[in-house]
């Protein structure tokens, strides 16, 4: 399979889009862009918006307001370069339960136009990815759902797309299916891929995505880079310390280093961790240097971010959406 190379152009570059449904305002004046060649999460509470904006950018839905762009290609002017670029994984798919593996690949291959000489390889190579190889003479009514996954991912890759969409690729997955999962994703972003995924799992696109969007009624509450997000939005930093042993000073210690405003042990602490507030003005490494002094055995010192699950909590509003 192909890779390509970093472009200064988005993959994805939504400018302004609006659209309703009966009255109903499904998205208002939407924008954000995701670069090539990374991993983007999308998320958002239900009836957010994610599915519309999802089907605006696969080609599916001509919106009523506002611009799409997928690596340049207006989705309104050129469909069809924006297909050939584009691999969409619905969180809902239909299967053809009665062919085997190989035979459900090969029509998708054969529909996107590869030759038969082609086909077999393709096929290979896109089995060998998603680990589903030693299943090709299989019937896809016999596979477990995480396998039909696999084989809905594999179907998406045989035309070598350079950005995949997915829409809650991990829904109903077992947690060893849903590792497997990621560890694919990282491999096609390795691969040159730009992966494009709405999911309602955080804790998981805490851990893969390189940047994210939040959407919340049709409107954008956050995107960009998934470390910015996460930083706390405390004017006073909070450090997390990890001590090897327990020490009965150590606290005392280091409430005496310039700068500290506080010191104070977490939940459950075991005399080993400490969480400390410095004020704003304090250079972390210069606190740093300060507590080496101190010949504590440190075994790690950072910054504490938040959860995505706390800035999702903190961006979105309450209440059941209609």
């Amino acid at each position: 399979m192909s890779t390509i190379t970093r472009d200064t152009v988005p993959a994805i570059s939504v400018t302004n889009l609006s659209h309703a449904f009966k009255g109903h305002q499904a998205l208002s004046q939407v924008t954000f862009c995701v670069m090539p060649q990374t991993l983007h999460g999308f998320v958002g509470p239900n009836g957010a918006g994610k599915t519309t904006t999802l089907k605006a950018i696969c080609t599916l839905l001509k919106p009523n307001w506002g611009e799409v762009e997928v690596f340049g290609h207006s989705v309104r002017n050129d469909s069809i370069a924006v297909r050939r670029r584009i691999g969409f994984m619905p969180d809902h798919f239909s299967m053809y339960r009665q062919m085997t593996v190989f035979e459900y690949l090969d029509f998708f291959a054969a529909a996107y136009g590869l030759p038969v000489r082609q086909r077999d390889t393709v096929i290979h190579d896109v089995l060998t990815l998603t680990d589903m190889e030693g299943r090709r003479d299989d019937l896809i009514s016999g596979l477990s759902r995480g396998m039909q996954q696999r084989v809905s991912l594999a179907r998406v890759l045989v035309h070598d797309p350079d950005l995949l969409l997915l829409d809650e690729p991990a829904s109903g997955l077992d947690p060893r299916a849903r590792i497997e999962l990621m560890e694919i994703l990282r491999e096609l972003r390795r691969m040159g891929k730009t992966v494009f995924i709405s999911s309602h799992i955080l804790s998981e696109l805490a851990e893969l995505c390189d940047s994210v969007t939040i959407i919340d009624r049709g409107q954008i509450k956050f995107s960009g880079p998934m470390e910015i997000l996460l930083e706390s939005p405390d004017e006073k930093p909070l450090y997390n310390l990890k001590l090897a042993t327990i020490s009965e000073t150590a606290m005392q210690r280091i409430k005496e280093l310039p700068g500290v405003e506080t010191v104070s042990e977490p939940e459950f602490a075991t005399g080993r961790d400490y969480n400390i507030q410095l004020a704003p003005a304090t250079s972390a490494n210069e606190f740093l240097r300060q507590l080496l002094t101190l010949d504590l055995s440190i075994t790690s010192f950072s910054q504490q971010r938040r959860h995505l699950n706390q800035a999702f909590m903190d961006l979105t509003t309450r209440g059941v959406r209609t």
